[in-house]
């Protein structure tokens, strides 16, 4: 027998209650974004006290970005809220770091650019592929996001000049590994069309 609309067994996800530590996670991780901005323009934005102060501010929320997704589908918290809003605190974090830096001169505006028009063309491309499936994230995706922390975080330390080429090298890492995921992601989706119009 097909299962009526209010069936709790029908839909799981309804079931889950929207105030879980997977959500309250992804909600923090938004909360700390502005205070992560505030701490990174403080003073002339070069201070090394409060550059220090935004790196450990990024670095939680870069935490929670790994832990709140892994605890819904442990603990079975998944939600529709949860879904939409975890990619939106993942690009709120990474882009505002990225746009902050690129107005505090410390990284280049390309780069930035580059980052996040990759972001919003795979969003774009979810869309577009949505009535025929979903594509997972890959490995490559996932080393993609931890490269990409990484270099933001490092670009966020006050780092002596001497040092700052490992910054410069895990971003160019970083561009390279957003690019050809990017790439990739296209091509997914335009196999997944493919296939949806085959069958």
């Amino acid at each position: 027998m097909k299962p009526v609309a209010d069936d709790p067994i029908a839909d799981p996800v309804s079931n889950v209650p929207v105030v879980n530590i997977a959500n309250i996670l992804t909600v923090f991780r938004i909360v700390l974004v502005p205070v992560f901005l505030a701490a990174l323009f403080a003073g002339d934005g070069h201070e090394s006290g409060w550059r220090i102060a935004a790196w450990a501010v990024f670095a939680i929320a870069a935490i929670t970005d790994r832990y709140d997704g892994r605890i819904a589908r442990n603990r079975g918290l998944i939600t529709d809220f949860g879904k939409m809003a975890d990619p939106i605190a993942d690009k709120a974090l990474i882009g505002s770091a990225l746009i902050g830096l690129s107005l505090l001169g410390d990284l280049p505006w390309w780069i930035t650019a580059v980052i996040i028009a990759r972001e919003v063309g795979v969003t774009l491309l979810r869309f577009w592929v949505i009535r025929h499936g979903v594509i997972p994230a890959s490995r490559g995706g996932k080393l993609k996001t931890l490269l990409q922390v990484i270099a933001i975080g490092l670009y966020i330390l006050p780092l002596p000049g001497a040092v700052h080429w490992v910054a410069v090298a895990v971003m160019v890492t970083a561009i390279v590994a957003t690019i050809v995921t990017g790439l990739d992601y296209v091509w997914r989706a335009l196999q997944l069309r493919s296939a949806g119009r085959r069958a």
